[in-house]
């Protein structure tokens, strides 16, 4: 747990009141049924060990993925994995693209490493281009970090970057990290993973995580897919056997077989984040172009504590590197959510 010391990410509903929370982006329609029957039925067998192996989840992941079990290593959410890598690559410098997700520095500073940073261009969107191709193969780090959606930008890497990347990366030996959790939810979905890239780059390392496809945020579940069976041994040894608990296991069985519940979610995004972002823009706020479920936006006007009186939660991104005061993260909600958050924020803007 945090000791001491203030939660950096979203989704802290507690000690405060909070009707709609827009500060996770965890899939719109919530959890699956299956994936909360799996749990309770899970909890007549609370008495005993979970799997330390996770064997059936293993199993299930590596029929879901078309990889080889060797491949797969799950662990407690996707931040766990993340601070396993960073501590398997031991003190080394890694290049990062930003803003991105924070725990990618606070892992690899964990770690005794070093964050290299690339920063994005706000009049590019923050996507990642080409020229990111230039810093790669002049750069001294023994490891990249990827987020593809990136977050909290929405932006996706054009498939065709991404591969070159890739082949840089091998070329160079220097190990790809990158990080999928929002890709089931985005435009490209699952079809774009790298996966089906994993014997061809040894060097190639998959973060995912049922957390926002199948909105498990609190049962903290996450994997990783590598080819690479010596670095997941090293991360695997960074992490206590039981790490994933039985109910957590449980429902990722279950949930990988809701692949329509997953495309549902992704065509009620479809839907509602063009409507959101026009509404948004008509407020005179300035919205990043997106293609996942969350959107990033800038107003001349503070919102957070504004909203919150209201009971409704966003994400500040002023502690992203690259962003700073007046940028905020909404997720994509239902119609009906969303048009409570438009009609707070035009009493705020009026």
């Amino acid at each position: 747990m945090l000791y001491q010391t203030s939660n950096p990410h979203g989704g802290d509903l507690y000690g405060r009141a909070v009707q709609l929370d827009f500060s996770v982006n965890t899939n719109p329609l919530g959890t699956p049924s299956s994936v909360v029957r799996a749990v309770e039925a899970s909890a007549q067998s609370l008495c005993q060990y979970p799997d330390p192996c996770c064997r059936g989840l293993t199993a299930a992941l590596s029929a879901y993925e078309g990889v080889p079990e060797s491949a797969i290593l799950c662990g407690c959410g996707a931040a766990e994995l993340i601070y396993a890598f960073c501590g398997a690559l031991g003190a080394e410098r890694a290049l990062v693209p930003v803003p991105t997700f924070l725990e990618y520095e606070a892992a690899l500073e964990a770690a005794g490493g070093e964050t290299v940073r690339f920063p994005l261009r706000e009049e590019d969107g923050f996507a990642v281009t080409e020229d990111f191709l230039a810093k790669v193969e002049k750069t001294d780090c023994r490891a990249v970090f990827l987020c593809n959606p990136n977050n909290p930008t929405g932006r996706l890497i054009p498939p065709e970057l991404l591969e070159e990347v890739c082949r840089l990366c091998r070329r160079r030996d220097i190990r790809l990290f990158v990080d999928e959790c929002f890709l089931d939810l985005s435009d490209a979905g699952r079809e774009a993973s790298l996966a089906k890239y994993l014997d061809a780059f040894p060097n190639l390392f998959l973060l995912k995580a049922f957390t926002k496809s199948y909105g498990m945020a609190g049962l903290r579940l996450g994997y990783c897919l590598c080819g690479d069976g010596a670095l997941l041994t090293a991360m695997s040894r960074r992490a206590q056997p039981w790490n994933v608990s039985l109910p957590a296991q449980a429902a990722g069985i279950a949930a990988l077989e809701e692949g329509a519940f997953l495309e549902n979610a992704r065509q009620l995004i479809r839907r509602e984040r063009p409507l959101m972002t026009g509404e948004l823009e008509k407020l005179g706020l300035q919205v990043c172009p997106s293609q996942a479920n969350y959107l990033l936006v800038r107003s001349g006007k503070p919102l957070t504590a504004p909203l919150l009186e209201r009971g409704i939660l966003i994400r500040d991104c002023a502690n992203y590197e690259g962003l700073g005061p007046g940028w905020y993260r909404f997720a994509v909600k239902s119609r009906a959510e969303n048009r409570v958050l438009l009609d707070a924020l035009k009493e705020i803007l009026a």
